[in-house]
């Protein structure tokens, strides 16, 4: 299994936007095979820090899941709103 964290702060105005773009791509995942993967969106208290969690199979569910256009777009709109380095990546381990 491949577990990943991300998380990024966007500006108070793109939060709304941010929670759109979202829910285009968790719906387009709805078509996709959840014994394969998991992936959760969390708000933190702050109000604009976004939390993502997710579960891979293996890298082949991973690379077909976030290949999906609309995460793709997703992403593209999420960067374009100036996250100012707060961007982060971990991949966690099992224990």
């Amino acid at each position: 299994m491949i577990h990943v964290i991300v998380s990024y702060t966007v500006h108070p105005e793109f939060v709304s936007e941010n929670k759109a773009n979202i829910q285009k791509f968790l719906d387009d995942f709805q078509k996709l095979d959840p014994e394969t993967f998991e992936y959760k969106v969390y708000l933190k208290e702050d109000g604009i820090t976004f939390l993502h969690y997710s579960n891979y199979i293996n890298e082949e569910v991973q690379h077909e899941v976030l290949n999906i256009p609309s995460f793709k777009e997703f992403q593209r709109l999420r960067d374009e709103s100036g996250l100012n380095g707060s961007h982060k990546v971990e991949i966690l381990q099992s224990i």
